[in-house]
């Protein structure tokens, strides 16, 4: 297989379709510094949309196991499934998020950190799994996730300042105000990039780590990189959260006079 090839390009007419959408979708442009032609893929589209799918019918499963009645609630599962599996995320999430803002906010903004914490998970974890790569190894993923935190981030600090939300970028003073601002928008704007780009270098240099184990010498010599790297997974998953959990703390907080 290739850099970009997975096991999806052995369906039948995957292929047809990647160069149909190539068409359509192919960028006409050069990095300014590498001077190389952009190249088109779906294998980044397909994975996270792969993704999203195994997430629903976990979810599915997931209902259905705690659906029956409510003794069955409350007793947990004796073996390691996908009901357990998907509690520990979520009570670890939650309790990290209760550290950092505290109960009533983590449960307020827990669907957007929640989503955030399966994704990316799951998304790093894939790029393990022989034929198949990381949708979070690539900028323009990692990008899309950030722009949503940075969007968020500002739609919750107007719903619960205000209009007056924006008067922090001024600063305490005032006068000064042209100093501030300037600031502030370009410490906001770096934290999507720094978000994006912190993922996707552990990610895609992990991923091929491992990639160049498996190539080498494919039996028992790849296992401890592959511990490594779900190491990793978890560890940048935790990352782009909590910074997550942070903007967000901040944009909501109201100071203490």
């Amino acid at each position: 297989m290739g850099e970009h090839s997975t096991w999806f390009n052995l369906i039948p007419g995957y292929q047809n379709l990647e160069h149909w959408a190539e068409h359509y979708l192919k960028r006409e442009w050069r990095w300014p510094i590498l001077f190389t032609d952009t190249s088109f893929t779906m294998t980044h589209v397909v994975i996270s949309a792969f993704i999203v799918v195994l997430l629903i019918l976990a979810a599915f499963r997931y209902r259905g196991r705690i659906g029956k009645d409510n003794k069955e609630r409350l007793v947990p599962e004796q073996k390691l499934g996908n009901r357990n599996f998907f509690e520990l995320i979520v009570e670890a999430t939650l309790s990290l998020a209760e550290g950092v803002m505290g109960r009533r906010k983590a449960e307020k903004y827990f669907p957007l950190l929640g989503t955030l914490v399966f994704f990316i998970l799951f998304n790093n974890l894939i790029g393990l799994v022989p034929g198949f790569v990381p949708a979070t190894d690539t900028l323009k993923t990692n990008l899309a996730l950030s722009l949503l935190v940075f969007v968020m981030t500002h739609v919750y600090g107007v719903a619960e300042h205000g209009i007056s939300y924006f008067k922090h970028f001024a600063g305490p003073l005032w006068y000064l105000a042209p100093l501030m601002v300037p600031i502030e928008i370009i410490s906001h704007i770096a934290r999507p990039v720094s978000l994006s780009l912190r993922l996707m270098g552990n990610i895609f240099a992990d991923h091929k780590v491992v990639s160049s184990f498996f190539v080498l010498v494919p039996i028992l010599v790849p296992l401890p990189f592959l511990i490594l790297g779900i190491l990793i997974c978890v560890v940048q998953t935790l990352v782009f959260t909590l910074l997550t959990m942070v903007y967000i703390d901040l944009a909501v907080a109201h100071e203490e006079h």
